[in-house]
């Protein structure tokens, strides 16, 4: 792998013990993916932020970076954090958790992190440029930056991410590359695609069915107004369902994603091995509904993985006053919207807010239910409109899972 005099040098230690760390750790993996150099990134962001994800260990390593007064070098953003990090004892959450918690983001406030805490930085600043590197870790914000922006980065690890944001480079290997960013399966989808969680329950079955590859989706029934613009988040709840059934990072959609008529132009105009081609039902859509969901009522209700957009925070607000719900008249569970602390000062602003806790909800910052110690908290069962979340609930949490759209599992708490 070629590094520049000054790399070299960064290599060899002589810029500090921490620099010469993320060098070698960034030269490995370029070593290990066949990387020819490192290329120059615009942003960084950052995971690896709950203590539940990194414990002791890792709060150790980030005591030991955050010490040494090293800085990031480029704009960088963090991942959600293990609980709100303002209303953590009103929530209840535990409090020795919620002291190496702060401990975490202490160190990272430190190296000159934007603390926004958040899963979808693309709507809160950090929003990249159409083909500009970047080293970003979370992975259904990976797959929005590769698939809906068409920015450029492969799947980062925290360290990695880390390393990269500190010396503003990555390897350049993986999906920085063009030829890595062709499609592996055209999914035929011949099913009534509208709702949120239909778009998290088309991921869930297609990353089982790619594991880690690309997907070029073609809708035979799809409304593009229905995901573009401000419903783009329909998108963003398919994507980070892809990565978490099958570690996808990227994936294309005919006429509706940037650079789907550039890939199909160069697999048509050339001898590109054959591509699986795979047709998606009603059926598959109603059976992994069924396979997704484990339990009937909830005591939490939580949406918001990723974090919510403004519009998604409406819809709760819209169904709310369509059905009464007041002070006197409240969510008879508890109710979790999680979004970043910038939206909620929009949704504050709007009065939004005021609404949602006068039904009985919280607007929950910076953290959401996969990456909380909600088992601690005495929640068993959670109702999610999220596909990426009813994935991962059972594992990381101990729950059971009540999957549905947003309106379906918002009346399961009335």
């Amino acid at each position: 792998m070629f590094l520049t005099k000054e790399e070299e040098k960064i290599y060899d230690g002589e810029y500090g013990e921490v620099l010469e760390t993320c060098m070698n750790l960034l030269v490995s993996l370029g070593d290990i993916y066949g990387a020819e150099k490192l290329i120059p990134i615009s942003s960084a962001q950052v995971s690896g932020v709950s203590y539940k994800t990194i414990g002791k260990k890792g709060l150790e390593f980030l005591k030991d970076i955050s010490n040494s007064n090293i800085k990031v070098s480029v704009p960088t953003t963090l991942n959600p954090a293990g609980m709100d990090l303002d209303k953590y004892v009103e929530l209840g959450f535990p409090k020795e958790f919620a002291k190496k918690q702060l401990e975490i983001i202490e160190c990272f406030k430190k190296m000159d992190i934007e603390i926004g805490c958040t899963c979808t930085p693309y709507l809160s600043g950090n929003i990249p440029i159409f083909g500009s590197h970047i080293s970003w870790a979370e992975s259904s914000a990976v797959s929005y930056a590769n698939s809906i922006i068409g920015a450029r980065t492969n799947r980062e690890g925290g360290p990695s991410a880390l390393a990269s944001a500190i010396l503003g480079k990555t390897p350049y290997y993986g999906y920085h590359l063009d030829e890595n960013r062709i499609p592996t399966h055209i999914i035929e989808v011949d099913a009534e695609i509208t709702k949120l969680s239909d778009y998290g329950a088309l991921g869930s079955i297609v990353g089982k069915i790619v594991k880690n590859g690309i997907p070029y989706f073609k809708f035979k029934k799809l409304d593009i107004d229905d995901v573009s613009s401000y419903k783009s988040y329909k998108l963003k709840g398919l994507g980070a369902s892809l990565a978490a059934s099958g570690g996808v990072a990227l994936y294309h959609i005919e006429n509706i994603t940037p650079e789907a008529k550039i890939v199909m132009k160069k697999i048509e105009g050339s001898n590109y091995k054959e591509i699986e081609e795979i047709t998606i039902t009603d059926d598959d859509i109603k059976n992994e509904y069924e396979l997704l969901n484990s339990a009937e009522c909830p005591d939490l209700i939580c949406i918001g993985c990723p974090h919510c957009s403004l519009e998604e925070i409406k819809e709760v607000v819209d169904f709310i006053l369509k059905n009464n719900l007041n002070k006197n008249n409240r969510f008879k569970c508890d109710l979790w919207i999680c979004t970043s602390i910038h939206i909620k000062s929009i949704s504050d602003r709007m009065g939004y807010t005021d609404i949602i806790e006068n039904a009985g909800g919280k607007i929950v910052c910076d953290t959401c239910m996969v990456v909380a110690p909600v088992e601690d908290m005495g929640y068993k069962n959670i109702a999610t409109n999220s596909g990426k979340a009813a994935k991962y609930l059972p594992n990381f949490c101990n729950s059971n899972v009540i999957y549905g759209d947003t309106i379906d599992i918002l009346k399961k708490g009335m």
